[in-house]
């Protein structure tokens, strides 16, 4: 018999494009992920006013959902937060059938979230929101994904994390040549030593916090972009900061130093140890990329 198990997945941008990534490697989905991905860029596109289109986004979304097909996806609208509120178009579930095993992919605000209140046994979310709500904070830092299991304490959450997806962007130290000095290296003993402002984006205080640890933020003073300003121009103006970056080119355009990668953020499978069972065991470890990783010990 076919075990159908609902999985929390984002509902836009990069996480969602790594989760659809991922089951494309275990099941034959590849135009029906190219399909979800290109359409939810180029809403993504309207919604930022780098397209235009003449149908309204209640028309868009009946022309994506009237496709005759009940494996095709479906799409919902939400209120995006930019002025005006707009509306956009997101994705909302998927089937996907792998040997005995049906995934239903259903997309939430805040997939971790709902893993944490038991609405699902399994689901992927950003490892930022993680360390944002539940990794304890302690005087030592945190540098990776393995680590992150041992700082939850079972008693906030059943949620542990699996393993990594690899769509990694690093939160990175940056500084202006002239913070850093001539003999010093960029580093958390940089960190450690420094007392003063340190840009950081709005609500990335937990997070911050667990990734360098509470000795080596004793002293820091949290500084925060303004609306209006990117966060390479800010972190520039305060002298020393932590932001996602990539390759780190819009940073030394800014002329920042990129110090040391300090966490990966990444998309990660998350599990409720106390929903799952046999059937989400076994959708957990399809999911688990056996040539590449090794899961994270979810007890």
């Amino acid at each position: 018999m076919t075990a159908t198990i609902p999985v929390a997945v984002p509902r836009k941008g990069r996480p969602l494009e790594a989760v659809l990534e991922r089951v494309a490697t275990v099941a034959d989905i590849d135009a029906r992920a190219d399909s979800i991905i290109s359409t939810l860029r180029y809403e993504k596109a309207l919604t930022k006013g780098t397209k235009s289109a003449d149908e309204s986004p209640y028309e868009r979304l009946a022309d994506y959902s009237e496709t005759g097909d009940p494996s095709a996806p479906e799409y919902t609208l939400l209120r995006d937060d930019r002025e005006g509120f707009p509306r956009r178009v997101v994705f909302d579930s998927l089937s996907v059938s792998v040997d005995d095993i049906t995934l239903r992919l259903i997309g939430r605000e805040e997939p971790f979230r709902a893993l944490r209140t038991h609405e699902f046994a399994l689901g992927f979310d950003s490892a930022d929101l993680v360390l944002e709500e539940v990794v304890e904070l302690r005087p030592e830092g945190i540098g990776s994904l393995a680590e992150i299991n041992a700082r939850i304490n079972p008693q906030d959450t059943d949620v542990a994390v699996v393993t990594g997806l690899g769509d990694t962007v690093y939160h990175t130290l940056l500084a202006t040549p002239e913070a850093v000095g001539e003999t010093a290296t960029l580093d958390r003993e940089f960190v450690a030593d420094y007392r003063g402002p340190l840009c950081i984006s709005p609500r990335y205080e937990r997070l911050v916090e667990a990734v360098l640890g509470t000795a080596a933020t004793d002293g820091v003073e949290f500084a925060y972009p303004t609306e209006t300003a990117e966060e390479e121009a800010a972190i520039a103006d305060t002298g020393v900061g932590v932001y996602l970056t990539v390759t780190g080119s819009t940073a030394r355009e800014h002329g920042l130093v990129l110090g040391e990668q300090l966490f990966p953020s990444e998309t990660v499978l998350m599990e409720n140890t106390a929903e799952a069972d046999a059937a989400v065991e076994a959708a957990t470890q399809l999911l688990t990329d056996p040539a590449t990783e090794t899961a994270l010990q979810v007890e």
